[in-house]
């Protein structure tokens, strides 16, 4: 929450590296102004080198499962693996990374004034996330060393 509303923020993530490869911060959920636009930034960045070998996992909000978004992720040809109701260790990655995120950046930096105070403040941290944080589940690299020595070997 900021002074001026809501902020919402949504990520997409890189299993296997762990990388935040979309980001997303806006004042609604909607699916047009938040995860498409997340989608968006991962589909710039990440490209589109692994074709049908990409798999989209969410949970079930509507946002995720609406035929906007839908449509989205078949025209990238990524498949979408939607998560049991209720069950948050169905989507634990996404949870874990929500989780440090409020726990690293927005609890301890708030009160926010604007949602654009918490999108620079989030592209910051994302940075940070990608090219410094060591990740224990990654023998202490961080998720860029991590994608680099996959696409050298």
């Amino acid at each position: 929450r900021t002074l001026s509303g809501f902020a919402y923020t949504a990520f997409v993530i890189d299993v296997y590296s762990r990388k935040i490869v979309g980001v997303a911060t806006r004042s609604t959920m909607r699916t047009d102004a938040l995860p498409m636009e997340a989608l968006e930034h991962a589909l710039t960045t990440a490209g589109r080198i692994h074709g049908d070998q990409l798999i989209h996992h969410s949970d079930r909000g509507s946002q995720y499962v609406s035929l906007k978004y839908s449509t989205a992720l078949a025209e990238a040809e990524i498949r979408p693996s939607v998560g049991t109701v209720g069950d948050s260790y169905d989507n634990a990655l996404a949870e874990t990374v929500n989780g440090l995120y409020k726990a690293e950046l927005i609890h301890p930096q708030g009160p926010w004034t604007s949602v654009g105070e918490v999108e620079l403040a989030t592209l910051r941290w994302v940075h940070w996330w990608n090219t410094k944080r060591l990740h224990e589940a990654l023998d202490y690299a961080t998720p860029q060393e991590v994608e680099t020595e996959y696409y050298l070997t």
